[in-house]
């Protein structure tokens, strides 16, 4: 059913829906929650948690202000609360408040609660009547990602409509499966975890959740495998005498990790089977030059080689890095840039080249997999930074040419128990050292009172001719004030920073064009510094990037922190990285600091492991290497390893599905696109 046949969704409110991929009352009904807004009974001061959402009662005293700074009006005014405490209220650019607020009223104000110095403080805090609020004591609201236009409280009341028109009762998950969890119903879990009716209810229904989405994940891949293992290599090929001069040539010697990787690749291209080969390996261990000599040794023995980047910008920089290293070494290579923003002349050629087998190496985007795209020869392919690519773009690829080698590159590692699950139709290599070349990257966990500290230290850093990242975990303004967005981060950073600093912003909202006009401007130094989201957390390499401050560090997962670390560190030029923290609980800065421990990703992401439990709902965003849309391969281990034992036994039982009770198991894995990319905003 589409939504427009909804109560109060027209044709210029269906359109706004639309930006969020959602069309159809089915769509509406996945479309979970991102947050939780809990509404607990208001506290006084001394028993609220500072730095934590909390709500608390008193009444307006002495005068209400309002001043104006730079363009910025600033409200501000005191409340006696309850217990005697006094907590000094800021509104920015609400000077309305003035008039329509008045003395010894008595409200309940909602915000997040800081104090500096000796004072209570709350800024944009949220405003009820006493008796307004106590009707939301103890409920839950769900809080939905929206776009401009497009209110929370609309999305609310569509999703309500939405629920009593789709047909939930089916559930693909045979009861025996189900009991043994202790899982909801499929009908329950939907209801639960958009309209909770308390917090046990919620884990539960996204328990159920998270189990289906990795147990249909886990069925595809296994399935997969079992094809794989089966196909014979078609296009054999011999060790080559290119690869080894080119290993000896180079200005820098390989790791032993890189040494016991390429004889892997080489026999894997060797043998009775085709290749299905994953490199994991840590930022800056050194998986490109592999890359590279797969694809020479591929064209050595007479084949074309193919690789996929998740941006233009990165695809961009690997043919130039190959045109470099064919012309200084000689090397038998003929490369072709194929990408969204190539003009249709040069396409137009490009095509020829590769359907006559001129161009033998072949590096893009997305557009690699286009049906116009004709291969003379295809025996290879390379998807780089794995985690941007779902299963079916990775097979879209390899279906190019005859059961070709795959060849697939992660750089977030993730625990090897994991792995084998995730990646079960690959075969696994690790690369566990990095360059002995590579400086460490110093770190630092700090609170916002460093703030204007960190500023003056990225000033130095771009007087002395270097860059840097700041990420905020929001786009613009929205439901989470106490978070930092790019858009209004970006305009505070120009006031705070030297007018000769150039900074500019970065996010997922932005069309591809502009994305990698930004991306080419800040690798071409006329940045200095790039305010952005995780969007640029693969996509870009910048060796003159030596500071990565990450602002509201404790909504992230550390492997994730660890990710968007690996932008600096890739010159000669000691890098930096800062981990801003919103919260300054011990246990939370205690999480952060393991990031000063160690530049080892796998020790991270096996800390990470350790420290993610099931209760763990909200405030850490998604991490891992695959987006699952509510799974997190950290946070959900437990469920992840449940999920791949019942795989096993399922496929034990009945490898292709066909008993009754596995019909409408079959029939959702017939249809459900499992782990396509979602380039949707951050």
């Amino acid at each position: 059913m589409k939504i427009t046949a909804f109560k109060g969704i027209g044709e210029k409110t269906a359109g706004l829906f639309h930006k969020l991929h959602i069309d159809t009352a089915e769509e509406l009904v996945h479309y979970y929650p991102r947050d939780y807004e809990f509404f607990h009974a208001p506290t006084s001061l001394a028993e609220a948690d500072e730095d934590e959402i909390a709500a608390v009662s008193g009444r307006i005293r002495g005068n209400i202000a309002t001043r104006h700074v730079r363009g910025l009006s600033i409200t501000t005014f005191d409340v006696d609360c309850v217990g005697g405490d006094v907590l000094h209220m800021t509104y920015f650019n609400m000077p309305y408040l003035k008039n329509s607020l008045k003395k010894d009223a008595q409200y309940i104000f909602r915000g997040l609660l800081q104090k500096k110095g000796s004072r209570y403080v709350m800024e944009q805090a949220k405003m009820y009547k006493p008796e307004e609020y106590g009707k939301m004591i103890d409920c839950m609201l769900p809080i939905y990602s929206t776009t401009k236009g497009l209110s929370n409280n609309t999305i609310t009341k569509a999703v309500k409509q939405a629920m009593g028109v789709v047909d939930l009762s089916q559930d693909y998950l045979h009861d025996d499966i189900r009991i043994s969890e202790n899982l909801y119903t499929y009908e329950e879990a939907i209801h639960q975890i958009h309209f909770p009716t308390n917090r046990d209810a919620l884990i539960r229904a996204r328990a159920r959740l998270v189990f289906d989405e990795f147990l249909l994940f886990i069925l595809m891949v296994r399935r997969m495998r079992d094809a794989n293992n089966l196909i014979p290599n078609k296009c054999p090929m011999i060790a080559v005498a290119e690869s080894e001069r080119l290993i000896e040539a180079l200005p820098y010697a390989l790791t032993n990790a890189q040494h016991k990787v390429w004889r892997e690749i080489q026999e894997d291209l060797s043998s009775d089977h085709t290749m299905n080969r994953l490199i994991q390996g840590d930022v800056g261990s050194g998986k490109t030059i592999l890359a590279f000599l797969a694809l020479l040794m591929c064209v050595a023995n007479g084949y074309q080689g193919a690789m996929m980047a998740p941006t233009e910008v990165l695809a961009a920089q690997h043919y130039e890095t190959l045109i470099q290293l064919k012309k200084q070494y000689r090397l038998p290579i003929n490369p072709v840039l194929l990408t969204g923003s190539t003009t249709a002349k040069d396409r137009k050629l490009i095509y020829e080249q590769i359907a006559n087998g001129e161009a033998n190496v072949i590096l893009g985007t997305h557009a690699l997999i286009q049906d116009k795209v004709a291969y003379h020869n295809l025996a290879l392919v390379i998807t780089d930074e794995q985690h941007r690519f779902g299963v079916r773009q990775r097979e879209s690829l390899a279906m190019k040419g005859n059961d070709v080698h795959v060849l697939v590159m992660s750089a977030t590692p993730i625990p090897r128990t994991l792995a084998i699950i995730l990646y079960g139709d690959l075969h696994i290599s690790v690369l566990d050292e990095v360059p002995a070349e590579r400086l460490p990257i110093k770190n630092c966990v700090v609170n916002t009172s460093y703030r204007d500290t960190a500023y003056r230290f990225i000033e130095k850093e771009v007087s002395e001719g270097h860059q840097a990242y700041i990420i905020c975990p929001m786009v613009d303004e929205g439901d989470v004030e106490e978070l930092e967005n790019v858009i209004s981060y970006t305009a505070k950073l120009k006031e705070n920073l030297s007018p000769s600093v150039q900074v500019a912003s970065l996010h997922g909202r932005m069309k591809a064009a502009e994305k990698n006009r930004i991306m080419e401007a800040f690798a071409a130094k006329q940045i200095d510094v790039l305010v952005s989201t995780t969007v640029i957390e693969v996509g870009i390499n910048v060796p003159n990037a030596t500071v990565m401050m990450v602002e509201n560090s404790e909504r992230f997962g550390l492997a994730q922190l660890h990710q968007l670390r690996g932008r600096v560190g890739r010159g000669d030029a000691q890098s930096y990285c800062i981990f801003m923290s919103g919260n300054a609980k011990p246990e939370t800065m205690a999480r952060l600091k393991i990031l000063n421990e160690s530049n080892d990703g796998f020790y991270i992401a096996s800390q990470d492991l350790k420290l993610r439990g099931p209760g763990d709902l909200f405030g850490i965003r998604q991490s891992g290497d695959l987006k699952f849309v509510l799974g997190d391969i950290f946070q959900d281990a437990g469920i992840l390893q449940r999920a791949a034992e019942w795989a096993d036994k399922i496929l034990t039982q009945d490898s292709a599905l066909e008993s009754i009770q596995y019909t409408s198991l079959r029939k959702k894995l017939n249809t459900v696109s499992i782990n396509e990319v979602d380039f949707r905003t951050i």
